[in-house]
């Protein structure tokens, strides 16, 4: 047991009771202190476990055997009977309340190791350029990593308000995110909303306007919910691309224009 305040305040309060109830009986009559040990004995097992209650429990034994004997109002035997309620009653009570407590505590030390598993998760998801959007069992987006955010120009505020899938398709229609006529938009997101729908996992080709290709692919979790994943492709060959000048396509894509520079070399 730590001593610290919460380890030592219920012995002390059981101490310091009984040494005012033994005074105040002197002058007065004075109830027995029985039902207050035990409210200081559930005290303790909250405050600081089990050691501490079971503590209290034992000081509250000795302190109403001590009460009984110099209480004028009170026989022997019923005294005694007395204190061994008050000792049946204050040890479970402590037993109670401190394994409670010790559950509770284990517990609360779970969830912050999940929470904490959780966040380190989120960061890490954050710094990969595939696009992750985790939807619940009602298609609302519970988590949207940094680069769905990125290439569908998706604000934060939207984004951690957990909106709908069908509200971030919208987004992506109304701000032009994608390559399509006019026309083709609603069929394409009414496809989109029926594959998350019913956890259809065979995987489409989503051109952006900004030139980005995206690999989407939804995946079906066991809680009923949905993974999106959205993996960027326009290193590869687009569709549309000319075959004669693939090169060429890969190399406007290079970050750092090797690729353009060997292309140049050779064009000329």
């Amino acid at each position: 047991m730590r001593f610290g305040w919460r380890a030592m305040s219920g012995p002390m309060l059981t101490v310091a009771v009984t040494l005012l109830a033994l005074l105040l009986d002197r002058a007065v009559h004075v109830p027995s202190p029985a039902p207050l040990f035990v409210c200081i004995v559930a005290l303790a097992g909250a405050l600081a476990g089990f050691a501490a209650a079971m503590t209290s429990a034992a000081l509250a034994v000795v302190g109403a055997a001590l009460f009984f004997l110099n209480h004028r109002a009170t026989s022997f035997y019923a005294g005694a009977d007395l204190v061994g309620l008050l000792a049946v009653t204050a040890f479970g009570t402590a037993g109670i309340t401190g394994l409670m407590r010790e559950r509770l505590l284990a517990t609360f030390a779970a969830e912050r190791q999940s929470h904490a598993l959780a966040a380190r998760l989120s960061a890490a998801l954050d710094q990969v350029d595939i696009g992750i959007v985790l939807l619940d069992t009602e298609t609302r987006a519970e988590f949207i990593n940094r680069a769905f955010r990125d290439y569908f120009a998706l604000p934060d505020e939207m984004a951690d308000s957990k909106p709908p899938f069908i509200a971030l398709m919208y987004h992506g229609r109304d701000t032009g995110a994608f390559e399509l006529p006019e026309d083709e938009l609603g069929t394409f997101i009414a496809q989109r909303m029926e594959m998350v729908r019913v956890g259809d996992a065979t995987p489409i080709t989503i051109k952006l306007r900004n030139g980005e290709v995206l690999r989407f692919v939804c995946a079906a979790l066991p809680d009923g919910g949905r993974m999106l994943s959205y993996t960027p492709v326009t290193d590869l060959v687009r569709h549309t691309d000319a075959p004669a000048r693939a090169d060429y396509y890969r190399s406007l894509r290079d970050p750092q224009n090797r690729k353009l520079i060997r292309y140049l070399r050779v064009a000329e």
